[in-house]
Protein backbone atom coordinates (compact mmCIF):
# COMPACT_ATOMS: atom_id res chain seq x y z
CA UNK A 1 0.00 0.00 0.00
CA UNK A 2 1.11 3.35 -1.03
CA UNK A 3 1.51 5.93 1.86
CA UNK A 4 0.04 8.99 1.30
CA UNK A 5 2.64 11.90 0.67
CA UNK A 6 3.44 13.94 3.66
CA UNK A 7 3.58 17.70 3.39
CA UNK A 8 7.20 19.45 4.82
CA UNK A 9 5.10 21.44 7.20
CA UNK A 10 2.83 18.65 8.21
CA UNK A 11 -0.26 17.40 6.96
CA UNK A 12 -1.76 16.62 3.67
CA UNK A 13 0.04 17.73 0.93
CA UNK A 14 -2.04 20.69 -1.01
CA UNK A 15 -1.15 19.43 -4.22
CA UNK A 16 -1.87 15.81 -4.35
CA UNK A 17 -1.44 15.52 -8.16
CA UNK A 18 1.31 17.62 -8.62
CA UNK A 19 2.29 21.17 -8.00
CA UNK A 20 1.24 23.51 -10.75
CA UNK A 21 3.63 24.83 -13.46
CA UNK A 22 6.21 26.95 -12.15
CA UNK A 23 5.16 25.93 -8.76
CA UNK A 24 3.47 27.03 -5.98
CA UNK A 25 4.00 30.36 -4.56
CA UNK A 26 4.39 31.18 -1.14
CA UNK A 27 2.26 30.98 1.78
CA UNK A 28 -0.39 30.34 -0.98
CA UNK A 29 -1.44 26.19 0.13
CA UNK A 30 -3.06 28.04 3.66
CA UNK A 31 -4.59 30.42 1.30
CA UNK A 32 -6.49 27.87 -0.52
CA UNK A 33 -7.56 25.69 2.09
CA UNK A 34 -9.53 28.77 3.70
CA UNK A 35 -11.08 29.40 0.42
CA UNK A 36 -11.83 25.82 0.12
CA UNK A 37 -13.69 26.09 3.10
CA UNK A 38 -15.68 28.83 2.66
CA UNK A 39 -16.94 28.50 -0.66
CA UNK A 40 -19.91 31.06 -0.51
CA UNK A 41 -17.38 33.51 0.41
CA UNK A 42 -15.78 34.13 -3.23
CA UNK A 43 -17.11 37.25 -5.03
CA UNK A 44 -16.06 39.31 -7.78
CA UNK A 45 -15.40 43.20 -7.95
CA UNK A 46 -18.98 43.41 -9.81
CA UNK A 47 -20.75 41.40 -7.05
CA UNK A 48 -19.14 43.70 -4.43
CA UNK A 49 -20.04 46.96 -5.92
CA UNK A 50 -23.58 45.76 -6.55
CA UNK A 51 -23.72 44.80 -2.41
CA UNK A 52 -22.50 48.16 -1.17
CA UNK A 53 -25.15 49.84 -3.75
CA UNK A 54 -28.17 48.06 -2.32
CA UNK A 55 -27.14 49.01 0.95
CA UNK A 56 -26.68 52.61 0.35
CA UNK A 57 -30.22 52.53 -1.19
CA UNK A 58 -31.75 51.24 2.40
CA UNK A 59 -29.34 53.49 3.84
CA UNK A 60 -30.74 56.94 2.39
CA UNK A 61 -34.18 55.16 2.70
CA UNK A 62 -33.73 54.99 6.29
CA UNK A 63 -32.44 58.97 6.06
CA UNK A 64 -35.24 60.16 4.39
CA UNK A 65 -38.15 57.87 6.70
CA UNK A 66 -36.58 60.27 9.50
CA UNK A 67 -36.37 63.15 7.97
CA UNK A 68 -40.04 63.31 6.46
CA UNK A 69 -41.85 61.73 9.15
CA UNK A 70 -43.03 58.52 6.89
CA UNK A 71 -41.30 55.97 4.66
CA UNK A 72 -40.82 57.14 0.81
CA UNK A 73 -42.88 56.44 -1.83
CA UNK A 74 -40.50 53.68 -3.21
CA UNK A 75 -40.01 51.59 -0.13
CA UNK A 76 -44.05 52.11 0.03
CA UNK A 77 -44.18 50.53 -3.47
CA UNK A 78 -41.99 47.73 -2.47
CA UNK A 79 -43.78 46.64 0.92
CA UNK A 80 -46.69 46.73 -1.53
CA UNK A 81 -44.92 44.62 -4.23
CA UNK A 82 -43.54 41.91 -1.69
CA UNK A 83 -46.62 41.69 0.23
CA UNK A 84 -48.52 43.72 2.95
CA UNK A 85 -47.87 41.49 6.14
CA UNK A 86 -44.90 41.95 8.05
CA UNK A 87 -43.21 40.12 10.73
CA UNK A 88 -45.02 42.59 13.32
CA UNK A 89 -48.16 42.22 11.97
CA UNK A 90 -48.17 38.51 12.08
CA UNK A 91 -46.96 38.37 16.18
CA UNK A 92 -46.75 42.00 17.33
CA UNK A 93 -50.10 43.04 19.22
CA UNK A 94 -53.22 43.25 17.60
CA UNK A 95 -54.26 46.50 15.92
CA UNK A 96 -56.41 48.28 17.83
CA UNK A 97 -60.25 48.56 16.83
CA UNK A 98 -61.48 51.27 15.02
CA UNK A 99 -64.57 52.06 16.33
CA UNK A 100 -67.39 53.74 14.10
CA UNK A 101 -68.60 57.18 14.74
CA UNK A 102 -70.57 57.89 17.14
CA UNK A 103 -69.40 54.80 18.87
CA UNK A 104 -72.17 55.11 21.96
CA UNK A 105 -75.88 55.44 21.17
CA UNK A 106 -78.58 55.07 24.00
CA UNK A 107 -82.43 54.52 22.85
CA UNK A 108 -84.52 55.74 26.22
CA UNK A 109 -88.00 54.17 24.39
CA UNK A 110 -91.15 55.25 25.60
CA UNK A 111 -93.49 53.22 25.98
CA UNK A 112 -96.43 52.19 23.74
CA UNK A 113 -94.18 54.13 20.90
CA UNK A 114 -93.19 51.06 19.04
CA UNK A 115 -90.41 50.39 20.95
CA UNK A 116 -91.12 46.30 20.68
CA UNK A 117 -91.31 46.35 16.80
CA UNK A 118 -87.53 48.92 16.70
CA UNK A 119 -85.77 46.53 19.40
CA UNK A 120 -86.81 43.27 17.07
CA UNK A 121 -84.67 45.07 14.37
CA UNK A 122 -82.46 45.63 16.39
CA UNK A 123 -81.72 42.25 17.51
CA UNK A 124 -81.39 41.33 14.12
CA UNK A 125 -79.05 44.06 13.38
CA UNK A 126 -76.96 43.44 16.19
CA UNK A 127 -76.36 40.03 14.58
CA UNK A 128 -75.64 41.59 11.29
CA UNK A 129 -73.34 44.30 11.86
CA UNK A 130 -71.65 43.45 14.95
CA UNK A 131 -72.31 45.64 17.07
CA UNK A 132 -73.07 45.05 21.04
CA UNK A 133 -76.81 45.88 21.55
CA UNK A 134 -77.20 45.84 25.58
CA UNK A 135 -80.58 45.53 27.09
CA UNK A 136 -82.30 45.89 30.05
CA UNK A 137 -84.43 43.57 32.05
CA UNK A 138 -85.35 46.78 34.41
CA UNK A 139 -89.03 47.97 31.93
CA UNK A 140 -90.82 49.77 34.52
CA UNK A 141 -88.37 52.13 36.16
CA UNK A 142 -87.61 55.05 33.95
CA UNK A 143 -87.00 57.59 37.40
CA UNK A 144 -83.89 57.11 39.18
CA UNK A 145 -82.00 57.95 42.40
CA UNK A 146 -78.85 59.61 42.03
CA UNK A 147 -76.86 56.64 42.98
CA UNK A 148 -79.55 54.63 40.84
CA UNK A 149 -77.78 56.74 37.72
CA UNK A 150 -74.44 56.89 38.31
CA UNK A 151 -74.49 53.15 38.69
CA UNK A 152 -76.30 52.67 35.41
CA UNK A 153 -74.12 55.09 33.73
CA UNK A 154 -71.23 53.60 34.96
CA UNK A 155 -72.59 49.85 34.13
CA UNK A 156 -73.44 51.82 30.62
CA UNK A 157 -70.15 53.33 30.02
CA UNK A 158 -67.88 50.23 30.54
CA UNK A 159 -69.80 48.24 28.18
CA UNK A 160 -68.02 47.22 24.64
CA UNK A 161 -67.99 49.43 21.94
CA UNK A 162 -69.74 50.61 19.28
CA UNK A 163 -72.45 49.76 22.04
CA UNK A 164 -76.44 50.46 21.46
CA UNK A 165 -78.11 50.96 25.16
CA UNK A 166 -82.10 50.32 24.74
CA UNK A 167 -84.40 50.88 28.19
CA UNK A 168 -87.39 52.05 29.51
CA UNK A 169 -85.89 55.66 31.27
CA UNK A 170 -86.12 59.20 30.92
CA UNK A 171 -83.43 61.51 29.91
CA UNK A 172 -79.62 60.76 31.27
CA UNK A 173 -77.00 63.56 31.88
CA UNK A 174 -74.29 61.36 31.40
CA UNK A 175 -71.96 64.20 31.00
CA UNK A 176 -73.04 65.37 35.07
CA UNK A 177 -71.34 62.54 36.78
CA UNK A 178 -68.07 62.77 33.93
CA UNK A 179 -69.20 60.40 31.65
CA UNK A 180 -68.73 60.94 27.71
CA UNK A 181 -72.16 61.87 26.70
CA UNK A 182 -74.00 59.16 24.12
CA UNK A 183 -76.11 60.29 21.02
CA UNK A 184 -79.54 59.24 21.88
CA UNK A 185 -82.12 58.50 19.43
CA UNK A 186 -86.50 57.87 20.47
CA UNK A 187 -89.60 57.65 19.15
CA UNK A 188 -93.19 59.15 19.93
CA UNK A 189 -96.27 59.13 18.89
CA UNK A 190 -100.00 60.66 19.18
CA UNK A 191 -100.83 60.87 22.08
CA UNK A 192 -104.53 59.67 21.51
CA UNK A 193 -103.02 56.29 19.83
CA UNK A 194 -100.67 55.95 23.26
CA UNK A 195 -103.38 56.28 25.26
CA UNK A 196 -105.39 53.73 23.58
CA UNK A 197 -102.66 51.40 23.03
CA UNK A 198 -101.89 51.00 26.68
CA UNK A 199 -105.35 51.34 27.34
CA UNK A 200 -105.57 47.62 26.05
CA UNK A 201 -102.10 46.91 27.40
CA UNK A 202 -103.05 47.22 30.80
CA UNK A 203 -105.89 44.82 30.49
CA UNK A 204 -104.07 42.34 28.07
CA UNK A 205 -100.32 42.58 27.91
CA UNK A 206 -99.01 41.57 25.19
CA UNK A 207 -97.33 38.77 23.20
CA UNK A 208 -94.64 37.29 25.69
CA UNK A 209 -97.23 35.76 27.18
CA UNK A 210 -101.20 35.58 27.66
CA UNK A 211 -100.69 36.01 31.56
CA UNK A 212 -98.90 39.09 31.84
CA UNK A 213 -102.36 41.09 32.16
CA UNK A 214 -102.59 39.21 35.17
CA UNK A 215 -99.46 39.73 36.31
CA UNK A 216 -99.74 43.68 35.62
CA UNK A 217 -102.99 44.45 37.09
CA UNK A 218 -104.03 41.72 39.74
CA UNK A 219 -105.87 43.52 41.40
CA UNK A 220 -108.20 44.76 38.49
CA UNK A 221 -111.94 43.41 38.77
CA UNK A 222 -113.18 41.47 35.28
CA UNK A 223 -115.81 43.99 34.29
CA UNK A 224 -113.47 46.77 34.80
CA UNK A 225 -111.19 44.59 32.83
CA UNK A 226 -113.17 44.31 29.77
CA UNK A 227 -114.78 47.70 30.26
CA UNK A 228 -115.22 49.46 26.84
CA UNK A 229 -113.23 52.46 25.90
CA UNK A 230 -115.86 54.63 24.98
CA UNK A 231 -117.75 54.18 28.04
CA UNK A 232 -114.89 54.79 30.19
CA UNK A 233 -114.35 57.61 28.64
CA UNK A 234 -117.77 59.42 28.29
CA UNK A 235 -118.43 57.95 31.80
CA UNK A 236 -115.12 59.81 33.49
CA UNK A 237 -113.85 56.65 35.02
CA UNK A 238 -110.56 57.40 36.54
CA UNK A 239 -108.09 56.05 34.48
CA UNK A 240 -109.81 57.85 31.17
CA UNK A 241 -110.56 61.21 32.74
CA UNK A 242 -106.65 61.46 32.86
CA UNK A 243 -105.18 59.98 29.73
CA UNK A 244 -101.99 60.98 30.88
CA UNK A 245 -100.88 63.42 27.93
CA UNK A 246 -97.80 64.20 29.62
CA UNK A 247 -96.45 61.17 29.38
CA UNK A 248 -93.43 61.55 26.86
CA UNK A 249 -92.37 64.74 27.80
CA UNK A 250 -89.97 63.23 30.89
CA UNK A 251 -88.37 60.92 28.68
CA UNK A 252 -86.49 64.44 27.02
CA UNK A 253 -86.59 66.44 29.89
CA UNK A 254 -84.37 63.88 32.77
CA UNK A 255 -84.17 63.14 36.14
CA UNK A 256 -85.20 66.40 37.56
CA UNK A 257 -88.59 66.24 40.00
CA UNK A 258 -89.94 69.50 38.17
CA UNK A 259 -89.62 67.04 34.68
CA UNK A 260 -92.74 64.75 36.15
CA UNK A 261 -94.44 68.03 36.84
CA UNK A 262 -96.74 69.44 34.10
CA UNK A 263 -95.76 72.89 32.80
CA UNK A 264 -93.80 75.39 30.49
CA UNK A 265 -90.42 74.55 32.30
CA UNK A 266 -90.97 70.44 31.68
CA UNK A 267 -91.32 71.52 28.66
CA UNK A 268 -88.87 73.99 27.46
CA UNK A 269 -85.79 71.37 29.63
CA UNK A 270 -86.93 68.91 27.45
CA UNK A 271 -86.47 71.13 24.23
CA UNK A 272 -83.30 71.66 24.86
CA UNK A 273 -82.34 68.53 25.64
CA UNK A 274 -83.49 67.35 22.21
CA UNK A 275 -81.72 69.92 20.27
CA UNK A 276 -78.64 69.07 22.27
CA UNK A 277 -78.27 65.92 22.68
CA UNK A 278 -80.65 63.90 19.91
CA UNK A 279 -79.54 62.98 16.49
CA UNK A 280 -83.27 61.63 16.02
CA UNK A 281 -86.88 61.70 17.38
CA UNK A 282 -88.92 59.93 15.06
CA UNK A 283 -92.79 59.52 15.41
CA UNK A 284 -94.24 55.85 14.71
CA UNK A 285 -97.40 56.94 12.51
CA UNK A 286 -93.80 57.59 10.01
CA UNK A 287 -92.39 54.37 11.05
CA UNK A 288 -90.30 53.89 7.46
CA UNK A 289 -89.14 57.19 6.89
CA UNK A 290 -87.49 57.11 10.39
CA UNK A 291 -86.12 54.23 9.77
CA UNK A 292 -84.86 55.45 6.61
CA UNK A 293 -83.50 58.03 8.65
CA UNK A 294 -81.59 55.99 10.62
CA UNK A 295 -79.92 53.87 8.49
CA UNK A 296 -78.60 57.05 6.75
CA UNK A 297 -77.19 58.96 9.78
CA UNK A 298 -76.15 55.42 11.87
CA UNK A 299 -75.33 53.00 8.92
CA UNK A 300 -72.64 51.03 11.45
CA UNK A 301 -76.18 49.93 13.31
CA UNK A 302 -78.76 50.58 11.16
CA UNK A 303 -77.58 49.59 7.72
CA UNK A 304 -80.55 47.47 5.38
CA UNK A 305 -83.05 48.07 8.22
CA UNK A 306 -85.65 48.93 5.69
CA UNK A 307 -85.36 46.15 3.82
CA UNK A 308 -85.76 43.62 7.02
CA UNK A 309 -88.26 45.68 7.89
CA UNK A 310 -90.28 44.73 5.10
CA UNK A 311 -89.20 41.28 5.28
CA UNK A 312 -92.40 39.24 5.19
CA UNK A 313 -91.20 37.01 8.30
CA UNK A 314 -90.54 40.49 10.22
CA UNK A 315 -93.71 42.01 9.15
CA UNK A 316 -95.71 39.27 10.51
CA UNK A 317 -94.02 39.51 13.88
CA UNK A 318 -94.43 42.94 14.12
CA UNK A 319 -98.39 42.77 13.50
CA UNK A 320 -98.21 40.68 16.73
CA UNK A 321 -96.50 43.34 18.22
CA UNK A 322 -99.60 46.07 17.08
CA UNK A 323 -101.43 45.23 20.43
CA UNK A 324 -104.80 47.74 20.15
CA UNK A 325 -105.62 44.83 16.79
CA UNK A 326 -104.39 42.26 19.40
CA UNK A 327 -106.96 43.31 22.22
CA UNK A 328 -109.47 43.65 19.79
CA UNK A 329 -109.20 39.99 18.99
CA UNK A 330 -109.44 39.01 23.04
CA UNK A 331 -111.90 41.55 23.39
CA UNK A 332 -113.86 39.81 20.25
CA UNK A 333 -113.00 36.38 21.88
CA UNK A 334 -114.33 37.42 25.56
CA UNK A 335 -117.84 39.49 24.77
CA UNK A 336 -119.25 38.23 21.37
CA UNK A 337 -121.64 41.25 21.90
CA UNK A 338 -119.38 43.71 20.53
CA UNK A 339 -118.58 42.14 17.60
CA UNK A 340 -122.31 42.61 16.25
CA UNK A 341 -121.59 46.31 16.82
CA UNK A 342 -118.65 46.82 15.55
CA UNK A 343 -117.73 44.19 12.90
CA UNK A 344 -114.16 44.71 13.81
CA UNK A 345 -112.62 41.26 13.63
CA UNK A 346 -113.90 37.53 12.95
CA UNK A 347 -113.21 35.59 16.38
CA UNK A 348 -110.19 33.10 16.35
CA UNK A 349 -109.46 29.74 17.41
CA UNK A 350 -106.44 28.68 19.39
CA UNK A 351 -104.79 27.51 16.37
CA UNK A 352 -106.25 30.30 13.75
CA UNK A 353 -103.22 31.94 11.88
CA UNK A 354 -102.85 35.57 11.75
CA UNK A 355 -106.13 37.26 10.22
CA UNK A 356 -105.76 40.04 7.83
CA UNK A 357 -106.92 42.99 10.57
CA UNK A 358 -108.62 46.51 9.48
CA UNK A 359 -106.68 49.29 10.30
CA UNK A 360 -109.35 50.67 12.15
CA UNK A 361 -112.40 49.92 13.09
CA UNK A 362 -115.81 52.00 13.96
CA UNK A 363 -115.59 51.70 17.28
CA UNK A 364 -112.02 52.58 17.31
CA UNK A 365 -112.57 55.77 15.31
CA UNK A 366 -115.13 56.53 17.75
CA UNK A 367 -112.82 56.00 20.83
CA UNK A 368 -110.23 57.98 19.53
CA UNK A 369 -112.49 61.08 18.70
CA UNK A 370 -113.93 60.52 22.16
CA UNK A 371 -110.39 61.23 23.23
CA UNK A 372 -109.68 64.22 21.05
CA UNK A 373 -112.83 65.74 22.44
CA UNK A 374 -111.88 65.13 25.78
CA UNK A 375 -108.27 66.58 25.48
CA UNK A 376 -109.77 69.90 24.16
CA UNK A 377 -112.62 69.76 26.59
CA UNK A 378 -109.47 69.65 29.21
CA UNK A 379 -107.06 71.99 27.24
CA UNK A 380 -109.95 74.71 27.64
CA UNK A 381 -110.58 74.18 31.12
CA UNK A 382 -106.72 74.73 32.55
Amino acid sequence: MKKKQQHPGGGADPWPHGAPLGGAPAGLGSWKRRVSLLPFLRFSLRDYGFCMATLLVFCLGSLFYQLSGGPPRFLLDLRQYLGNSTYLDDHGPPPSKVLPFPSQVVYNRVGKCGSRTVVLLLRILSEKHGFNLVTSDIHNKTRLTKNEQMELIKNISTAEQPYLFTRHVHFLNFSRFGGDQPVYINIIRDPVNRFLSNYFFRRFGDWRGEQNHMIRTPSMRQEERYLDINECILENYPECSNPRLFYIIPYFCGQHPRCREPGEWALERAKLNVNENFLLVGILEELEDVLLLLERFLPHYFKGVLSIYKDPEVIIVALWLNFANTCSRVLSSALPGLLQQSHAVPRLGPRDGLPELPVASPRRKRAKENVRRFTLKTTKTQ
